[in-house]
This record gives C-alpha cells, sequence and structure tokens, in this order.
C-alpha cells in the first residue's frame, strides 16, 4: 500500500477522468439523451465521497488492509462507470 496522499489523489484522477470523459461525450453529442450521462457523473461523485470518507477513517482496526480494501474498490467501482460510459 502506497501513502495515503497518493490514494486519495488516485482516487481524485481516476473519478475525475471518468466525469471528464463523460463531458466530453455531452459535448460530442448534444442531441443525445443526457440523462444516463448525467447519472454517470452523479455516481461518480457519490463514490468519490464515499471513498474519500472510508480512507479518512481512522477508527479501523487494521488501517493497512482497509487501505487496501479501498484501492481494490476504487479499481471495482472505477471499472464499472468506465464500462457505463463507453456504453453511452
Amino acid at each position: 500500500m502506497a501513502s495515503i496522499k497518493n490514494l486519495k489523489k488516485d482516487i481524485n484522477y481516476v473519478l475525475g477522468d471518468i466525469i471528464d470523459e463523460v463531458y466530453v461525450w455531452q459535448q460530442e453529442n448534444p442531441k443525445e439523451d443526457q440523462t444516463k450521462a448525467e447519472a454517470i457523473i452523479d455516481e461518480a461523485i457519490a463514490t468519490f465521497d464515499e471513498l474519500i470518507a472510508k480512507v479518512n477513517d481512522k477508527s479501523v482496526d487494521n488501517r493497512k488492509k482497509h487501505l487496501n480494501d479501498v484501492q481494490n474498490e476504487l479499481a471495482e467501482k472505477g471499472n464499472a462507470l468506465i464500462k457505463k460510459a463507453n456504453e453511452l
């Protein structure tokens, strides 16, 4: 497990890139239905808030395992959001 600072940066970069990609899709497809795109953006923001809250939670017993779980959750949720964005 890398540093907490790097994990927070990873969360920010991964989810920020997904949001940026959806914004680009919206710009390129203004006549398409935007509700799915907005739902992906909302889900990415909610995921960001959830993961940052988990990283900042200091009440866990095994902090290293907890942070590794957060990193794995980021990978899973990030991949799911990328799949949804690709289906637009």
